[in-house]
């Protein structure tokens, strides 16, 4: 019976819509998978997957042995920690921030203004960052007519990380934005209705109205956002770091990629891949059977 439902017309229309989906799927996201196998290996391209020989843990090893390692992987969690505590709340602070306007042309020319950045590549707007912040840019030319020696603030190593945060976040609040919009539309008027009648004020409605309704989308999104801990914006860090500020700027994305691609040591940075996937494995379920237990609101 299951069998001739799944044959009928409409499931076979349905099946062909989804097909390019989940091709795309089988093709770029599990096929690869089956390459992670060169981590136990010593893996030459000339000899490829099938006659490389195996070398069990040894690169994993290696990986956690190596004298930069921890350098980088404390990086790694800085850059990481700095933008879950100073970008995760970002788009929520401005989403209800834009939902108290009450001009609807007003509110769409604002919205569209602050999600447009995302559309920009990292090229652009790191040109644009490193033109404004170099030793002759717009900021130290503004600075300088009030007698301020001048900085070069991407050599330096106390701003590196700040500069990447903020940039990371004016780039990519707007977008987020909008998941906190579509929730907000979803929220029954009735219940601001009801606390305007017994007396609430703006901020009593959106502290006992407004945030608990918005409280599933924020966990799962920060949920989702803890899984890529060791994950960093490798367009936008490659583009900014310089030899200058390696030591407090160099992340582990950055470094497969300079070891990884650049210097062919493949396997090794299969490796720390591995790793990482098993780190945000581990927190994504750690914290989603918290988070159910304490909460009630899960991804799964």
């Amino acid at each position: 019976m299951l069998l001739k439902k799944m044959m009928s017309r409409d499931w076979l229309l349905l099946w062909l819509l989804a097909l390019p989906g989940i091709l795309h799927f089988v093709v770029f996201r599990y096929v690869p998978m089956f390459g992670n196998v060169i981590a136990f290996q010593d893996y030459s391209i000339f000899s490829g997957i099938l006659d490389s020989p195996w070398v069990g843990f040894k690169h994993f090893a290696n990986m956690f042995t190596y004298a930069e390692f921890y350098n980088i992987l404390r990086n790694t969690l800085v850059l990481s920690l700095y933008s879950i505590v100073f970008g995760f709340p970002a788009p929520l602070v401005l989403a209800l921030l834009l939902n108290e306007i009450r001009k609807t042309w007003f509110k769409k020319q604002v919205q569209t203004l602050l999600y447009l950045p995302h559309f920009l590549s990292w090229v652009i707007v790191g040109g644009i960052f490193i033109n404004l912040l170099s030793i002759d840019g717009f900021l130290n030319t503004i600075v300088g007519w009030f007698g301020v020696s001048k900085t070069d603030f991407l050599t330096q190593p106390e701003y590196f990380r700040g500069i990447i945060v903020s940039v990371g976040i004016w780039k990519e609040m707007g977008w987020g934005m909008i998941i906190y919009l579509a929730a907000l539309s979803g929220i029954n008027p009735s219940l601001y209705e009801a606390a305007m009648v017994d007396g609430a004020g703006r901020f009593r409605q959106m502290w006992s109205i407004t945030l608990p309704s918005l409280m599933p989308a924020i966990i799962v999104l920060f949920l989702l956002r803890v899984g890529h801990v060791l994950d960093s914006n490798v367009e936008q860090v490659l583009i900014m770091l310089n030899p200058l500020v390696r030591d407090v700027g160099e992340v582990m994305d950055t470094y497969v990629y300079r070891v990884g691609l650049l210097g062919a040591q493949f396997s090794l940075t299969t490796a720390i891949g591995i790793f990482k996937s098993l780190v945000g494995l581990l927190l994504v379920v750690g914290l989603n059977t918290l988070s159910r237990k304490t909460t009630g609101e899960s991804i799964y």
